[in-house]
């Protein structure tokens, strides 16, 4: 079991985010009994870096994750904001209590397990490895992976051999720390994230020469992440695998995505978890959950698809699922 009481973040917002958060919520309360922290829905206030207003006004979806046992804390958006709204779990960390253990998952992720007996060891950090190599991408004229992940490690006095995994080939994307942004972990949100927020502006604003080429958007914090976790200690081995992405999480990503590929028990959970009428009203407002769950036509998504045999790669996931007229976003 986790070697310490930890708190949840995750961040809710006007739109798609604030009814994920809902369903992440009632996930938390079905599946994890045991969990003995504070879940809190940190969301981000207006400002000049925000086109529209992005707080959660929808009366419905307030007093349904209140009921949920969820936090909200406000924060200010003082570097990302709209233009890189993935910032935002970079930004929310400050606003968690300070020195209290932390995990951060995504709003489109369900809980399926007992929290509480994830064996966390805070003190080394960890983030999702259910990642593709989806950065960066050498070019013909280089550098290669190593050139580019190296001038990442030098720019902040980090030791970068020593985050090689080995057993990899040179030049194959796993031999690189790298981690999806998806959940991740640490002894303390506001150590981890002024050095997440540190990291991120300095690549933004100012990227080293290897990275000419490279797309940041929407790569920065995943970029980034494992220099975080390399420096304060964590890494690719940290947790046990089969818990997070496994047993205890599901990082669903769309609900497409979802009906396509994950397992009849994470479907059969959604369903339950989205029955009861009060939680019902508050969802049927997202179109996607109301066609996908309510009106049933996840079940035509998953029938396309044999989930003991997908496509391998996600595209084509997408795409057949495209071509039959049911994707939603």
């Amino acid at each position: 079991m986790a070697d310490a009481p930890f708190n949840i973040l995750i961040v809710g917002q006007a739109g798609r985010l604030q009814y994920e958060a809902v369903l992440f919520a009632a996930s938390l309360r079905h599946c994890a009994p045991g969990f003995s922290g504070q879940l809190y829905v940190a969301v981000p206030q207006p400002g000049p870096l925000w086109q529209r207003d992005p707080r959660i006004r929808n009366p419905d979806v307030l007093a349904a994750l209140e009921e949920l046992g969820a936090r909200m804390v406000p924060f200010d958006s003082q570097v990302f904001g709209s233009a890189y709204p993935y910032g935002n779990k970079i930004e929310a960390l400050q606003v968690m209590p300070e020195g209290e253990p932390f995990v951060f998952f995504d709003t489109d992720t369900l809980i399926t397990g007992e929290l509480a007996d994830v064996p966390f060891d805070f003190s080394r950090p960890s983030a999702s490895l259910r990642v593709e190599g989806s950065w960066p991408k050498p070019t013909l004229y280089g550098p290669g992976y190593d050139g580019i992940w190296r001038s990442l490690y030098d720019r902040f006095g980090l030791d970068f051999a020593s985050s090689l995994d080995l057993s990899q080939p040179d030049e194959f994307w796993k031999r690189y720390l790298y981690f999806n942004a998806g959940y991740f972990y640490g002894a303390c949100p506001r150590a981890f994230g002024t050095r997440f927020l540190r990291y991120a502006q300095s690549v933004r604003d100012d990227p080293p020469a290897e990275l000419i080429g490279q797309s940041l958007d929407p790569w920065l914090d995943q970029i980034v992440l494992p220099l975080v976790i390399h420096e304060l200690g964590g890494g690719r081995d940290a947790l046990p695998a089969g818990y997070l992405d496994g047993e205890v999480s599901c990082h669903y990503r769309l609900f497409p995505l979802l009906y396509a590929r994950e397992s009849d028990r994470v479907v059969a959970l959604l369903h339950e978890i989205a029955a009861p009428n009060r939680l019902k009203k508050v969802l049927k407002q997202y179109e996607p959950i109301k066609r996908m769950v309510y009106q049933r036509r996840g079940e035509k998504v998953r029938a396309l698809f044999d989930q003991d045999n997908l496509p391998r790669r996600e595209q084509a996931i997408r795409n057949r699922i495209k071509s039959e007229g049911f994707w939603m976003r």
